[in-house]
This record gives C-alpha cells, structure tokens and sequence, in this order.
C-alpha cells in the first residue's frame, strides 16, 4: 500500500535546488578536505607499522593483513553504500559514515590486543567505505561539465595532502619524537567526527547547476525526482548490467591494477625506506611524501589537458607507461637520487593522476539515474586491489626476505591494465 505521507517527505528530501555559479567551490572544498582526512587516516599506519609488529610480535604478512582487512570492508560496503545514499540521501551517508571512523580510529589507537585493532581498523574501513560514490555523486551533479575532470582533480589533491600528511605526523610524532604509536590515531579522530557534522549542514543534498537551469524548471526538477522515486524494482541497476557495458567494465580492470600498485607503495614504501634503503626518522616520510606531492601538479595540469581535449585513451596510454615504470624503479634503483627521481616520476604518472581521468569517464559512460551506484561499484572493484596488496606483498617479502618482488608484481598489473584499457571506446555511451 502507497503511503502518500511518505512519499511526500521523500520527494522534498531530493528536490532539486539551483544554485549560484559558485556553490561547485564549495562542495570541491568539502570534498577535498575529507579525502585529507580520509587518506591521513589510512597512511598514519605505516610508517608505524614496525612499531606495531614489535608491540605485537607480527610477521610482514600479519602486518599486511592490517590494511588488507581494513581495505576488505572498505570495498565491501562500497556498493550498499553507494544505493543507499541514492535512495535516502548522499550527505547523510557521508556525514554518518566520517562519524563512525573518526570514533573507531580513536580506538584503534587506544586498544592492547592485536585482534581488537583489527576489528576496529575493519570497523573504520566500513565508515571510509560511505564516502567515495555518494563523495562523487554529489560533485559531478555541480561541477560544471567543462571543468568536471579539473574539479574532480582538485578533490583528489586532497588523498595527496592526506598521504603527506599521515605519513608526517606518525613518522615525527613516533619515529623521531618517540611517541607511542597510538598518537597519530587519537588525534586524527576529532577533525574527523567535527568534518561528518559540518558537511551534514553546509552541503546541499540535490542542486541544479546553472548550466541546467535554462534547461529546466523547478517543477520539472520535482517530476524527476518523483519518476525516480517510483522506479519499479524490476528496473534497479545490477553490478552485471555495468560490467556488461565495455566502456566500464575497461575502466573497472584499469583502476584495479592502478590501485593495487598505488597500495603497494602507500602500504610498503615507509617500511621498505627503513628495511632495505636505511633511511630513518623524519626523512622517511619526507622521501614517502614525495610522491603524493608530485601527484598534485601532475593531476591538475592533466585533468585540465584532458577536459580541453576529451581524449581518455591517448591520457591513459601516456601515464600508465610511465607509472608502470617507475613502480618498476622504486625496487630497482639503489642511488638514492634515482630513487627519488622515481618516486617523483610515479607521483606526477601514477594513480592519483590518472584517476580525475578515469572518474570522469566512468561518469560519462554510467547511467545518469544511479551514478552514486555506478561509482561505488567502480571504486568497490578498484578497491578490491587495496585488499591485496599490503597481503600479497608482505607474504612475498616474508618467503623471499625482500619487498622487491612485490613491487615487480605492481608494475607487471599495470601494463595488464594498459592492454585491457586498449579495447574500450571514446565515444560516451551515457544511458537514461
């Protein structure tokens, strides 16, 4: 039975409301800031992460198993995550969601057993995992369409700040200061709940953006709304209709592979710095932070290049080459100049700045009635590389006493990626 009450609510909860040609700044700033928090929250971890082991007495894989863990959970609510904030609201998924970890990660730094932190780093992962499609759902509805790939760069800077950061923090506070390990963590608890309650009130659930708004009134805006609202369950989005579309299903492969070398360096590189390069101290974050650094310029000039030229296939196939060999180099070279001309070279080439790219073609090939389903289901299958990496490598390392070989392995992924990427069209293929 229809309840008309019900539906009422539910349509003023998504009534789309315009906005002035500035308010995309705004959800820009937002989104910005919690991919800061979200990323500082991640990589505090691992410049620690030896310090953990000697707490603990664990072996490189068990180290590994922490971020693998964390990431399993992330990728696992993506997709839930991703329905639900298009059926009841993406702020207040986000809002909820940054709440939840910003409390876990304060007890993830208070715990004594091994198995505790691991459930409430799992626990975190689930509340990071209500960010990335409901994030970008709300930003590609208001960023204007040529400037979207630059916009979605400017918010990705911010995984950028948030790596530097997070590994700044644990490596001056722990490493040179000799602070326990839990630190990092309790401090990065409060702006991370203070975030999850400003967004809930300063940013706008639905808006139209003044490029739209010559193209359709208000109520037309509410007629929307109401269709979607009364979609029949038959006609719901499945992750096999996505994967069935070549377009996404490419882009889906490429951003695993990406990923997984991404988290391979996030994860190991601190530790590999220390264990097999003898860096030490500060310097260990600072040669970590090198990469995250090079990755800002590096999007921003490639997502403007590519909103000039909307040439996907020709950006990805100039990065990822790139990437490939300089992941490849990180292990490789023993000069430390070169390592950190690799470093760098993988900052401006790698995943960071190839993502902007990604995300705005996954947008223009995702249906436009479930777009927070659509990107959760991206990230969800990006993310799954997130899982194993940190695992994978720690094993290998472990059977092989070096971390080489797991950055051998990236690199080899990378180019599987690149030759999937190759088969699929640049033409959009945007459905209704």
């Amino acid at each position: 039975m229809e309840h008309p009450e019900k539906n009422n609510l539910l349509s003023k909860r998504f009534e789309a409301i315009p906005v002035s040609e500035r308010y995309w700044w705004k959800i820009v700033a937002f989104s910005f800031f919690g991919w800061i928090l979200m990323y500082a929250d991640r990589t505090i971890l691992n410049p620690v992460m030896g310090n953990i082991a000697e707490q603990f007495n664990l072996s490189n894989a068990q180290l590994g198993l922490v971020n693998s863990v964390f990431f399993l959970s992330y990728a696992a609510t993506q997709i839930p995550f991703g329905a639900l904030g298009d059926k009841i609201g993406r702020k207040v998924v986000i809002s909820v969601g940054f709440i939840l970890f910003g409390i876990t990660t304060y007890f993830s730094g208070v715990v004594s057993a091994f198995g505790v932190f691991m459930i409430f780093r799992a626990i975190t992962g689930i509340g990071e995992a209500a960010y990335y499609g409901p994030q970008y759902a709300l930003s590609t509805e208001s960023i204007p369409t040529k400037k979207l790939t630059l916009g979605t760069a400017i918010i990705n800077s911010g995984m950028a700040f948030g790596t530097s950061g997070g590994y700044l923090l644990s490596s001056k506070l722990v490493l040179e200061n000799g602070a326990h390990w839990s630190q990092p963590f309790i401090i990065m608890s409060i702006p991370t709940v203070l975030f999850g309650i400003l967004f809930f009130f300063f940013i706008k659930e639905k808006v139209v953006r003044p490029e739209d708004q010559h193209k359709m009134t208000l109520q037309n805006a509410k007629d929307q709304t109401n269709n979607l609202l009364n979609t029949k369950p038959s006609e719901k989005l499945s992750f096999m209709t996505l994967i069935k579309n070549r377009n996404l299903l490419c882009a889906f492969i490429l951003c695993f592979c990406s990923i997984y070398a991404n988290f391979v360096i996030i994860t190991w590189l601190p530790r590999f710095l220390q264990v097999e390069r003898g860096f030490a101290g500060t310097s260990v974050g600072f040669i970590s932070s090198l990469v995250p650094w090079a990755s800002i310029p590096g999007a921003l000039l490639l997502a403007y290049l590519s909103d000039k030229y909307k040439v996907t296939k020709k950006f990805v196939f100039a990065l990822v080459p790139l990437a490939l060999i300089s992941t490849f180099g990180i292990a490789f070279v023993t000069d430390r100049t070169l390592l950190i001309a690799v470093l760098i070279l993988y900052g401006l080439t790698g995943k960071l700045a190839l993502d902007p790219i990604l995300v705005a073609f996954v947008t223009k090939n995702a249906p436009k009635s479930s777009l927070s389903t659509t990107l959760s289901a991206y990230n969800f299958v990006g993310m799954s590389g997130s899982i194993l990496a940190p695992y994978v490598t720690g094993f290998l390392a472990d059977q092989l006493g070096s971390m080489k070989v797991g950055f051998y392995l990236a690199a080899g992924l990378l180019l599987i990626g690149m030759i999937v990427f190759s088969f699929s069209k640049e033409e959009q293929t945007n459905a209704a």
